[in-house]
């Protein structure tokens, strides 16, 4: 009788160690720990971002207040060049689409070629939101940028103001097709072409580039009697003109308007090389599409277009 209850004894021990050995997953601290780390695996936000070049200081600093705000965030963000090339442009974002993206940012090359690319993200599920310039077609959840328009009208109400509302004025346009193009000239035409008094003597793309605001503006010169007044579409363009009006000795007698207020703008305003700059908030742009991403990856109702505040720098 002892022997047969200390062998029940025996197996009675076994039995509990081996019952706390199979404990549930899930049921100790260390192992709830690791569940929360995996979900929050899971729950990594993943942007893509297509720029339409990283030439422009304008769209580096819109790159960078997004990837700063993606950071602070936790998201993680995939930064693509474009090169101002719209076919470049839309095999980034298959590749894009192909990393399993969650929200695609889009800054358009070309407004009405970027959309075969939307298209395809609108297939693959992936919401898209546009920063800057808009597109021609495809499903967009919001827009965000300054208005365009509205800075268009401020740079010739500038321009009618300094100029008494009497003179000749040339026009630097923007990438042809690009709807920073089409929304700053509308806005600057709105006004100046209410003025009978102000002639646009040169309306002339120079693809918001430096190097060809330059060329263009030195073509100009050579056609042109005289010229009282200079908008350019963006201040890459605006201080190419300001070159071309330094190396003939006439930038006294010009006043040049741009667009953007970049750093080097702002210092030629400052140093009364250039009179005015309209100025965007690229930045603030960037870190508004990441939170309008991340509001549409928790399924929240964002606007339509989030505007960035405009305002002219005249020194």
């Amino acid at each position: 009788m002892m022997k047969w209850m200390k062998a029940f004894g025996i197996l009675a021990l076994l039995l509990f160690v081996v019952a706390c050995s199979t404990e549930q997953p899930g049921s100790s601290s260390d192992n709830e720990g690791g569940e929360g780390e995996e979900a929050s695996g899971d729950e990594t936000t993943k942007i893509g971002l297509s720029i339409s070049t990283l030439n422009n200081p304008f769209f580096v600093s819109l790159r960078d207040g997004a990837e700063a705000a993606a950071k602070e965030a936790g998201y993680e963000i995939k930064t693509v060049d474009a090169q101002n090339d719209p076919a470049t442009q839309v095999s980034d974002i298959e590749d894009l689409l192909q990393q399993d993206i969650d929200v695609l940012l889009v800054n358009p090359t070309d407004s009405a070629a970027i959309v075969s690319a939307i298209e395809s993200a609108n297939q693959a599920g992936v919401p898209v939101i546009t920063v800057d310039r808009t597109a021609d077609g495809g499903e967009v959840v919001t827009h965000i940028a300054s208005d365009n328009v509205a800075g268009g009208e401020m740079a010739g109400e500038f321009i009618a103001e300094q100029l008494g509302e009497n003179g000749k004025v040339v026009e630097l346009e923007g990438i042809p097709g690009a709807s920073a193009t089409r929304e700053r000239g509308e806005g600057f035409h709105n006004i100046v072409d209410g003025k009978d008094s102000i002639e646009v003597v040169a309306q002339q793309s120079a693809n918001f580039d430096r190097s060809e605001g330059l060329t263009v503006m030195e073509n100009i010169l050579q056609s042109t009697d005289s010229l009282d007044a200079v908008f350019a579409h963006n201040d890459e363009m605006a201080l190419g003109a300001v070159q071309a009006l330094e190396s003939q000795n006439m930038l006294e007698d010009v006043i040049v308007v741009g667009f953007d207020a970049t750093d080097d703008a702002r210092t030629a305003v400052s140093e009364g090389r250039m009179d005015a700059t309209v100025a965007q908030q690229p930045e603030l742009i960037g870190e508004e599409a990441i939170t309008a991403a991340g509001k549409v990856v928790a399924g929240e109702t964002v606007e339509e277009f989030i505007p960035v505040e405009l305002q002219l720098v005249t020194e």
